[in-house]
């Protein structure tokens, strides 16, 4: 089965995961799929993530709080899909939650997080939101 939009099908699969308690899931590997969750464990959303180039996945594994097993993410959004593309400028890019989320963001500094981007005065395409 061919999968058209791989960053949905990646913030599906760890949705479906911290929503059922997993450890771990494994998405699909590509290198937005890779940049994407180097965003998410430097914003201290999931532990750590493995790469198997054999076959061609990533094993994501997701962060709890350990007294009451709930998940530290509590929400993923996909923005631009590929039917219609959002595109932001650095002034437009949304505060997540106040600030208790992020934005991610493909700009030609390459996939980094709202914050950085306003740092950096660059705009982009608004892959996802995370809370």
């Amino acid at each position: 089965m061919t999968i058209s939009d791989t960053v949905a099908d990646l913030l599906t699969r760890i949705r479906n995961g911290k929503d059922a308690s997993h450890k771990y899931v494994d998405v699909n590997f590509s290198k937005l799929n890779q940049a994407i969750i180097d965003v998410l464990k430097d914003k201290g959303y999931i532990i750590s993530y493995l790469v198997n180039e054999k076959k061609r996945q990533i094993r994501v594994f997701l962060k709890y709080i350990k007294s009451s097993r709930e998940s530290v993410l509590h929400g993923l959004k996909r923005v631009s899909k590929p039917g219609v593309r959002s595109y932001v400028g650095y002034q437009d890019i949304p505060h997540v939650f106040s600030g208790l989320g992020i934005a991610i963001l493909s700009t030609p500094s390459g996939v980094i997080d709202g914050e950085r981007a306003r740092e950096l005065k660059t705009g982009g395409e608004l892959l996802c939101l995370v809370w």
